[in-house]
């Protein structure tokens, strides 16, 4: 048996500028552009091997050791897509193996909880695009493969990038110009770290795809959001950025988040990602940044509970002592010790994630199949 096949890892991103609502639903086009920070893929990753050979019957997906549908409108689009770019290459060049038209067995595995919140979709979306593109040898134009990377999942094409990464929403109605860009290096600002508070690993009420297509059919925040406030926030975010100027980038950051579950709370019915124990937690990063005299963690929180925290690294200790008397007792602080206080612990973490700025895709020896083409 012939198998061609490539592994990859993803990232998973968060944003800092959120996408939430699509102008067109099949081709995944967002009514507002994004930004987001990529995540060390140490902490947390995807790692997906595609492989193909005559002898494979159908496509098959397997994640996290349960046989997946590649059914779906969303995958069979990036496939197509993906299959045409490397039938082009073959009829370029008669050297090359005929594979566009064999059928797929891709493995897949994460190193944390899926559909909570983590952007799971987004990491594993970016390791299934960019495996196929190595598998399939083609050219690596990241901003060109994010625009596939999008159809699956539209936070997805900003994770094939490193560092800071903007997703331009793009006017076209074909979406040619909807893709992911680079803002700034991994090594542009290295020192950015971050606390995730997992809050739940329980799969969320509300899926990201209904919950965007209920806002933007019932909320009136959202059309204010998305004409006056995002692309002057975009721009005053990417300048953050580049000037490393963290106080701003913290406030746009949680004025962000703030909204964007305003938003999801304004929409009718309303729609409740964050708990008590997300409130709590907002309450406690305020509460750090009014004893420093400005902001010096950002907290965000996506379409889910758990709590993202950015901070540079000289604050570490003076952030991570305050957050550790609450959340002490929780699994993940490596060897980090502080003083923990059971009289003011806050229930309902189940995790602490202690992570850093990371980069994009990469190419990795690791294979989740074996000789048969089957998971490991």
């Amino acid at each position: 048996m012939t198998i061609y096949q490539a592994s990859v890892t993803a990232p998973v991103n968060i944003a800092t500028l959120k996408y939430w609502g699509k102008r067109d639903k099949d081709l995944n086009l967002p009514t507002n552009s994004s930004i987001s920070v990529t995540l060390s893929q140490n902490d947390l990753r995807t790692l997906t091997t595609a492989s193909c050979s005559s002898d494979f019957k159908e496509d098959k997906l397997w994640l996290n050791g349960k046989n997946e549908n590649l059914q779906t409108p969303r995958t069979q689009a990036c496939l197509k897509d993906l299959r045409k770019l490397r039938f082009e290459l073959e009829e370029s060049n008669s050297n090359l193996p005929k594979i566009s038209n064999l059928n797929l067995h891709i493995v897949s595995e994460n190193n944390f909880p899926t559909a909570a919140g983590l952007a799971s979709s987004a990491a594993g979306f970016a390791a299934l695009i960019s495996s196929i593109a190595k598998l399939y040898k083609l050219p690596q134009d990241m901003s060109e493969l994010s625009k596939i990377a999008r159809k699956g999942s539209g936070s997805a094409c900003r994770s094939l990038f490193g560092g800071f990464v903007a997703w331009e929403m793009g006017n076209l109605e074909n979406g040619e110009d909807s893709k992911a860009i680079e803002i700034a290096s991994i090594n542009h600002w290295p020192s950015l770290k971050a606390i995730i508070l997992v809050v739940s690993d329980d799969k969320k009420d509300t899926p990201s795809t209904s919950g965007m297509q209920l806002t933007v059919k019932t909320s009136d925040l959202f059309n204010y959001r998305i004409k006056e406030v995002v692309p002057k926030r975009f721009e005053e975010m990417k300048k953050s950025i580049l000037n490393k100027d963290f106080p701003k980038f913290a406030e746009l950051t949680m004025k962000d988040s703030n909204q964007f579950h305003s938003v999801c709370l304004d929409s009718y019915p309303p729609i409740f990602y964050l708990n008590d124990t997300s409130k709590k937690i907002i309450k406690l990063i305020e509460k750090i940044n009014s004893d420093q005299k400005e902001p010096i963690a950002a907290y965000t929180f996506d379409a889910g509970p758990n709590a993202v925290i950015y901070y540079d690294e000289k604050d570490e200790d003076t952030i991570l002592s305050e957050i550790y008397k609450y959340f002490g007792d929780v699994d993940g602080w490596n060897d980090k010790k502080y003083k923990f206080e059971q009289n003011q612990k806050i229930n309902g973490v189940s995790k602490v994630i202690l992570t850093s700025i990371g980069g994009g895709p990469k190419q990795v020896e690791e294979s989740l199949i074996n000789d048969q083409g089957l998971p490991k």
